[in-house]
Formats: C-alpha cells, sequence, structure tokens
C-alpha cells in the first residue's frame, strides 16, 4: 500500500525543504483548502439548497452573476480576511481590489482569484472550479495592500492552483516546486494526494477550442486549427466542455492543447475572453511548472504585465509541440 498524504502533510513536507520559511505561506494555503471544502458541499447539494440560478446582477467583467458565484465569493472572503496572511484581495467578480478590513491584521501574501469559474454551466451539472493565484507584497509591510501589490506579472507568482467540482473534487497547486494533486474524501473531509508531480506530455492529441467562433479568428488560427483536423500531424480528437478549468485540467493531464482566441467582427478590434490575472496566468504557472508552454501567440503569458485588474488575454497552453506547432502558423513561420 502506498503512503497516504494529507494536503496538510504536503504543505508542511514543502515547507521543510525551505529552511527560511515562516510558515506563513502553508497557514494560507491550508485556510484556502477550507473555504474549497465549503464551496464543494454547496457545489454537490446546489440542487437541493436553492442555490441555483442567478442574481440578475453582472459582475465586473459584464458576466451574469450565478448564486454559487455569489456563495463561492463569500466563502472565500470571510475565510481568508482574518487569518493574518493578505494585505490584498482582488476577485473577478469585483471592480476593485479587495482591503483587509482594518481590525484584522495584514499579511505579506496578495490573493487574486476567479471563484467560480464556468458558473453559467452550473445548471446542467457541468463541471466548475476556482483559480487563485498568489503574490508577495511589494509595497511596505504593515498596512493595507495596493493595487500595485495585485499588479504583478506571473513570473513573480509564489503560488497558483485550481479546484474542479466535479464527479470528485481535486485540488491541484503549485509553489514552484511541480504540480500535484489532491482528491477530496468527502469519507473524511480530507484531499488526499492522488497525482503527485504531475507532467504534462510531451505531445498530446486532443485539442480545446470553441469552433463555434471560428469564423470570427484571425486567419493563421483558423489555418492552425484546419491544419490539425486534416491528419497532417496525426490523429487529433476536438473536445471542448466550456469551462476553462475543466479544458485546461484534461489538457494538464492528458497533453495536447488549449485555445482561446480573440474574436474579430464588425471591423472592431479583437476581442479577448479571458481574464490575465484570474485565469490565464494562475493556469499557465501551473502547465509552466508541469513541463508545458502557455502564450498569447505574442509572448509568454506569465510576462505579461497586467495594466487593469481584469485585463484580458488570449491563451494557447498545453503540450509542447501542440503549443509550438501553433505558434508557427500563427506568428506566420508555415
Amino acid at each position: 500500500m502506498t503512503r497516504i498524504v494529507s494536503i496538510q502533510r504536503h504543505l508542511i513536507e514543502t515547507q521543510h525543504r525551505h529552511p527560511n520559511a515562516t510558515g506563513n505561506l502553508t497557514g494560507l494555503l491550508w485556510d484556502l483548502t477550507l473555504a474549497f471544502k465549503l464551496i464543494s458541499r454547496a457545489v454537490n447539494r446546489a440542487g437541493l439548497i436553492n442555490i441555483l440560478g442567478n442574481r440578475n446582477e453582472t459582475n465586473a467583467s459584464g458576466d451574469r452573476v450565478t448564486m454559487l458565484d455569489h456563495y463561492a465569493q463569500e466563502i472565500i472572503w470571510k475565510m481568508m480576511d482574518h487569518g493574518g496572511h493578505l494585505c490584498v484581495m482582488a476577485s473577478e467578480e469585483e471592480e476593485d481590489i479587495m482591503l483587509i478590513p482594518e481590525r484584522f491584521p495584514k499579511g505579506k501574501y496578495t490573493l487574486a482569484f476567479d471563484p467560480l469559474d464556468g458558473s453559467s454551466n452550473i445548471d446542467v451539472n457541468v463541471s466548475v472550479g476556482t483559480i487563485f493565484s498568489i503574490n508577495k507584497r511589494i509595497t511596505p509591510s504593515g498596512g493595507n495592500g495596493t493595487l500595485e501589490d495585485i499588479l504583478q506579472p506571473g513570473t513573480a507568482l509564489v503560488g497558483a492552483g485550481y479546484v474542479v467540482y466535479g464527479s470528485s473534487t481535486m485540488m491541484v497547486y503549485s509553489v514552484g516546486n511541480g504540480v500535484h494533486g489532491f482528491t477530496l474524501d468527502p469519507s473524511v473531509g480530507e484531499f488526499l494526494l492522488s497525482h503527485p508531480n504531475i507532467r504534462i506530455p510531451p505531445r498530446g492529441n486532443i485539442y480545446s477550442v470553441n469552433e463555434g467562433y471560428s469564423s470570427k479568428w484571425d486567419k493563421n488560427t483558423q489555418r492552425y486549427i484546419a491544419h490539425v483536423k486534416s491528419g497532417v500531424s496525426g490523429a487529433y480528437k476536438g473536445r471542448y466542455i466550456g469551462s476553462m478549468i475543466a479544458d485546461v485540467h484534461r489538457t494538464l493531464l492528458y497533453g495536447g492543447i488549449f485555445l482561446y482566441p480573440r474574436t474579430y467582427e464588425n471591423n472592431q478590434p479583437g476581442r479577448a475572453k479571458l481574464r490575465l490575472l484570474y485565469e490565464a496566468a494562475p493556469m499557465a504557472f501551473l502547465i509552466e511548472q508541469a513541463g508545458g508552454l502557455a502564450t498569447t501567440g505574442k509572448r509568454r503569458i506569465l510576462e505579461v504585465f497586467p495594466k487593469r485588474l481584469h485585463e484580458r488575454c488570449t491563451v494557447a497552453m498545453g503540450s509542447p509541440f501542440e503549443v509550438n506547432e501553433y505558434l508557427d502558423f500563427y506568428q506566420n513561420r508555415r
């Protein structure tokens, strides 16, 4: 029988590998895991506790807010505002940064999160999830954090992860020492190590993109997808769920490529969909930690310096073979 490793034990063992660690990052991540357990419980009981449907409002990104969006946001906020690990938070659901209440201590880390990615699919029982990223504050310690502390490039991340609430609840995270996956055992209420040291296959056979928008893509992306479907580079399968977190999770485990290109219509500038801080950067961090590549088509996603809280960017991430081949087409090298 292989050894049983809980998320708490894994965090502590990771901390012990760094003699100068203070335990603050460990405590931050441990607090987050409790929030994820509470959200998982609500998602699994959503149809029974009247928490499905919309709230008749939109968030800072212009998307409809669901009841579960609001619930997940509140759980993470109430779990993380008083622990003393954070100086400021930012959420995809909020227009501005979220300051830690004055009565609570201010820590040296920041947290940016998408409380419920893919929430438009929750009413039809499609997998959804939470995405998060952690930075060190760059302003002087002691007081509240600022927008400057949140607006850092992905190269500055000290940790990132996501939780998929599906047939099982799985947390995947990295603090720069590889990518590790934990599955929630509901019978004991604990995340247990199920996928140690995840490595993305160097090449896959799955492409994931919303082909319903294909007529609105740039010509080079259209050429790439036509190439993939032609079979010249091998037999590929198209798989698209519509929840980024589920599509990228599959890509991380099975390989291939996940794409969300700009769309162009009515002679308007191209529009990107995915948010840099809350979706693209943390997922790019995990993909790279697992040996993959993540790009906007023009540059590495982790090198993009955010100018706004809700900045969007194009995304191509996955196995090195597929991403490099996409770049060959996108950058007119073939």
